[in-house]
This record gives structure tokens, C-alpha cells and sequence, in this order.
């Protein structure tokens, strides 16, 4: 079997960032048999429907397509800002999903995780997220949910996971994952 690609969607740009760093622990914790590759967001320019329209968009829009078309599945993983998903994050499902009828995220299995230095834990982005997913058909997964909140203590100084219990349920967040992506592909693609 060839190994399933995963493609990492981090909403935050901070080179700190929490969310990179959950990517990152994520990655060592991924299952055989699957890769997960983390794909860069940051020089998408700010959709613009006429640019398709007109036959000219720019090159980082074709890049990003041509390179999302290559995963079996994607995980996005996102901080809240004012209760919702970041421009960034958002501007790579609407750069992705146009134009109209050339989707590369139709049908493709997803799952999300928030990450929040607070306690809410990016509840509100985590669930705006999962309504544009929807509407995209990237059949998400339910279970297990994944908020991870007071992430500034879950990491040393060097960004790697130093939470025991953290990494246990990133273990099995990915191996639930895997399972969807298995169930919601087959060996079809």
C-alpha cells in the first residue's frame, strides 16, 4: 500500500506558533503507512474571484492547488482569533475550493484541531472551521474532538511536547484519524 498523504494547514504565521508546534508533535506521532507534510499558506494573496475569472491567477494560487491535489486527506490546525478561523487559514479554503466545480478539497477527509494558549481552547474557531468544511465536502471527523488550551506550558524551549498526557491524546487523535481517512477513502485514491 502506498503511503496516505496527509496535508498540514497551520493557521497561524507566528514563527512560535503553537498550532506549528502541535503540527510538528503531530508528525512524529502520525501511524505507518501515513505521511503528514505541512503545507505553507502564508504567500497565498487575498482570493479574488475576477483573477480566476480573467484566466490570471497568481502563481502562488496555482502552486497551492497543484499541491493540495496531491493529499488523500488534510488536517487543518488553527488558533481562534475573535472567536473564529484567521484570514490565512480561511483564504487557503477559498483559494482552494475556486474556481467553481475545480474544488481540490471535494471529498477529501479532514479533521481539526484548535490550539489556544487560554482555556477556551479555540472552541469558536474550531467549530467555524468545521461549518466551512461542510460546506466544502471535506467529510470531517467527529471524534475525538481536539481543543488543546494552556498550550504555552505543553512545550520547552526548544518546541517540543513535553505533556505526557497531551502527547497520549495526540496519539490517538491520529490514530483515530488515520482510521477516517482509511473509512472515507478506501484504496480509491
Amino acid at each position: 500500500m502506498t503511503a496516505k498523504k496527509i496535508g498540514v494547514l497551520v493557521g497561524s504565521l507566528r514563527k512560535e506558533s503553537f498550532c506549528r508546534k502541535v503540527a510538528k508533535a503531530l508528525q512524529e506521532l502520525t501511524p505507518a503507512g501515513f505521511s503528514l507534510e505541512l503545507i505553507e499558506i502564508g504567500d497565498l494573496a487575498m482570493y479574488n474571484q475576477d483573477l480566476d475569472d480573467e484566466g490570471h491567477p497568481p502563481a502562488a494560487w496555482t502552486a497551492f492547488r497543484e499541491c493540495a491535489r496531491n493529499y488523500d486527506a488534510f488536517l487543518f490546525v488553527t488558533p481562534e482569533y475573535n472567536r473564529s478561523v484567521p484570514a490565512v487559514l480561511k483564504n487557503a479554503l477559498d483559494i482552494g475550493s475556486r474556481p467553481f466545480g475545480k474544488n481540490v478539497l471535494d471529498g477529501k477527509p479532514g479533521a481539526v484541531m484548535s490550539v489556544s494558549p487560554g482555556g477556551i481552547s479555540g472552541f469558536g474557531a474550531n467549530h467555524h472551521l468545521r461549518q466551512s468544511l461542510v460546506c466544502l465536502n471535506v467529510p470531517t471527523m467527529q471524534q475525538p474532538e481536539a481543543y488543546v488550551g494552556n498550550a504555552a506550558v505543553l512545550f520547552d524551549t526548544n518546541g517540543d511536547l513535553i505533556s505526557d498526557n497531551t502527547r497520549a491524546f495526540f496519539q490517538k487523535f491520529m490514530t483515530a484519524f488515520t482510521i477516517w481517512i482509511m473509512t472515507n477513502t478506501g484504496n480509491n485514491r
